[in-house]
């Protein structure tokens, strides 16, 4: 999420369940939660430690539940707790419970039980005692399996949650980060509206369903993503967030889900059935195999920075070692660079493990393909380091990608932090560029100011950032660029291309409030314009859900919490601006064709994209590339941008070009031929080809 919309969506996350009855035993920990955080330097009777510095830090990987039908065990990582139990139950809320054991505190801060018998689909909670108090029960950090609403967590076996074939379910190949193209989702948002004719509406098998199609029987949902033909679909947050009351789903509440509880769990109001624990992780699986299927990749967003409470000492994480893995301020008190109330300290041994060991998790479990970091940059560069390599110790083309930002201040300095600026300290992982999004379209939090498209002619060295994939680039003025002063991305593969994404207005409703007299057919124009850049920019190119058929939230700009008729898409719309969909369609198949827009490497760029010169008062930008050099099948190629309101002649090199590309056509084959200068129109993309 982008820093404008954290502290309204994040803290504001609790009057989404305030007056929830079931979510009492919350408000009572929130209550009780600074004297329990305050407790962060509880020590046991027969240990003392100085600092957290002092903790222990636990090796194995078997924290939590290691399953057997015979032989249970438990592993709850709690240096300066005084006891710990594990509370047995028959179900996942309400009732006492059937029994109560006593772990045994082994090394490196560790209590671990075994039961005798077999406690399958039984739930449990672990309790500390701290500082002679009993602490709430928790499911555990690192909770696999839980009931409804998340409050407990269940012995179960993973196995048995397997769909058919999920054994022989294979990534779709990827030969390259450069041949990336994403689309970002929210679960909800695809299938709720009426017109999708999907049956699972806000579910997850709502993506497993195919042949489903608007009134007008235009492919909604799994076949929509197919047809137009992007390799990654990222996901909203799918694990299991605070936000909603899964007892009560036909209330249809909707929240992004950037409230995260139980992170190695997926969100049960996606699920057909919340209370049963196996359901919401075999239709999840089951819907991550058929995007397989159907050659599509799945990114989940993550959102390890911060935890659903304003207090942290009332989340899971507190209740098994409190205070330990947040930051707090010299005050004593949690720190806040999330906006949301509380920021976690990745930079510590077990809350990087922590992190490390859920996403390779979600990886082995789930056959997740990538991870997009929210607020990225509060994790600490080793952190991000690691988790790199580890994924990529697993799978080379595993993706990995955030929000190269931070939304407040934090007390770890900012050259340890994974911000945009120290991307060139990171292998492997990629960070979204603000530049260009700004330089097309106008400020994220000024809402009427214009960017290129709209005639803005101080926004276009951000754009031209952007199209070299955020890389340096010697024609490019990085003075004049508002973000950044400088080039951030060692390799194009390393910056997301976008315009728009769910945080802030749609690229329409944006348009609209920056151009409020222009005609709807130049809004429309400048739309198309906006992806045209984009997806024909070096980088990685990310596309927000619905903006090919001109996705509209009706004004709206912080939807975090919005109702499912200001979220959702309307497919109605796709047979409405069937055109440009069909333009976005040919547009990324071209860019799959032709390797001249995704060359892999700086020095490619540099060598084989050069920027034409326009006199002084014309908002044009265009380059020229060397498509022989890229292992393109043209020969050369020139791409021309007009960001104003009037047309424009332009000469591009000499000799007979094709026109591949104008307004909303694409013929690879060439739409006419042209010598000499060429007028591009107003609000609109030319490209030229030689073959």
């Amino acid at each position: 999420m982008m820093i404008d919309t954290r502290v309204q969506a994040k803290s504001s996350g609790l009057s989404a369940i305030a007056g929830i009855d079931l979510y009492q035993p919350i408000i009572r920990r929130l209550l009780a939660g600074y004297l329990i955080f305050a407790c962060m330097s509880c020590q046991t009777k027969e240990e003392a430690y100085k600092s957290f510095n002092d903790y222990p830090e636990y090796r194995g990987n078997d924290l939590g539940l290691t399953y057997s039908p015979e032989r249970p065990a438990f592993k709850l990582w709690s240096p300066a707790a005084e006891a710990v139990r594990v509370q047995i139950y028959s179900q996942g809320m309400g009732g006492t419970p059937e029994e109560t054991f006593d772990l045994d505190k082994g090394e490196q801060g560790v209590w671990s039980l075994r039961l005798k018998g077999d406690y399958t689909g039984k739930f449990y909670t672990f309790q500390v005692k701290a500082g002679e108090q009993w602490l709430d029960e928790t499911p555990g950090p690192y909770a696999k399996a839980v009931g409804v609403n998340g409050v407990r967590a269940c012995i179960l076996d993973l196995e048995a949650t397997n769909p058919e074939g999920w054994e022989e379910d294979e990534r779709p190949p990827l030969n390259s980060y450069n041949d990336i193209v994403i689309y970002e989702i929210h679960l909800r948002d695809m299938s709720t509206h009426e017109s999708s004719g999907i049956i699972h509406k806000g579910k997850f098998l709502g993506l497993t369903e195919s042949g489903t199609v608007s009134p007008e029987g235009e492919k909604t949902g799994l076949d929509h993503l197919k047809e137009l033909g992007v390799t990654h679909v990222h996901i909203l947050p799918m694990f299991d967030f605070r936000s909603i009351d899964e007892t009560h789903l036909d209330e249809n509440k909707f929240n992004w889900g950037y409230e995260p509880q139980n992170y190695n769990v997926p969100e049960g109001s996606y699920a057909t059935d919340p209370y049963d624990p196996a359901v919401r992780i075999g239709e999840l699986k089951k819907m991550i195999k058929t995007l397989h299927d159907n050659g599509i990749r799945v990114i989940m967003d993550v959102v390890y920075n911060h935890t659903g409470y304003g207090n942290p000492a009332a989340f899971n994480l507190s209740l098994t070692a409190p205070g330990y893995y947040y930051r707090t301020n010299k005050d004593g008190q949690p720190s806040n660079a999330s906006a949301c109330g509380n920021e976690t300290a990745s930079e510590r041994p077990m809350m990087r493990k922590f992190i490390i060991e859920s996403v390779k998790y979600w990886v082995s479990e789930y056959h997740i393909d990538g991870f997009r970091f929210d607020l990225m940059g509060i994790h600490d560069i080793e952190t991000m380091n690691e988790v790199s390599r580890q994924l990529r110790e697993i799978d080379p083309t595993l993706f990995i990608y955030g929000e190269g930002w931070k939304a407040g201040r934090s007390p770890l300095p900012d050259y340890e932090l994974a911000l945009k600026k120290n991307i060139p300290k990171i292998q492997h992982v990629a960070a979204f560029s603000d530049e260009i999004r700004d330089g097309i379209k106008g400020s994220w939090n000024k809402w009427e100011e214009p960017g290129f498209v709209s005639g803005n002619l101080k926004s276009r060295e951000g754009v031209k950032f952007g199209i070299v994939g955020g890389t340096w680039h010697p024609q490019i003025i990085y003075e004049r660029i508002m973000e950044s002063k400088a080039p951030w991305a060692p390799q194009p593969s390393q910056c997301i291309v976008y315009v728009s994404c769910h945080d802030n207005h749609t690229l329409y409703d944006k348009l609209k409030i920056v151009n409020p007299e222009s005609p709807e057919e130049d809004i429309l124009k400048m739309h198309v314009l906006s992806n045209t850049i984009i997806l024909t920019s070096q980088g990685i190119p990310f596309l927000h859900a619905g903006v090919d058929f001109v996705r509209t939230k009706k004004g709206v700009e912080n939807s975090y919490d919005s109702p499912d008729s200001i979220n959702q898409i309307d497919w109605t719309r796709k047979t409405t601006y069937k055109h440009i969909f069909s333009f976005y369609r040919e547009l990324i198949q071209l860019r799959k064709d032709h390797p001249a827009f995704r060359m892999h490497t700086r020095e490619m760029i540099t060598s084989n994209l050069k920027f034409m010169d326009f006199k002084s008062g014309m908002n044009l930008i265009g380059y020229t590339l060397n498509g022989k050099a890229a292992g393109d099948s043209w020969n050369s190629i020139v791409v021309l941008f007009n960001g104003s309101a009037q047309d424009y002649p332009v000469a591009p090199p000499r000799g007979t070009w094709n026109v591949v590309v104008q307004g909303t056509r694409v013929d690879p084959e060439g739409i006419r031929k042209v010598s000499g200068k060429i007028m591009v129109p107003a609000y609109s993309a030319v490209i030229l080809a030689q073959f």
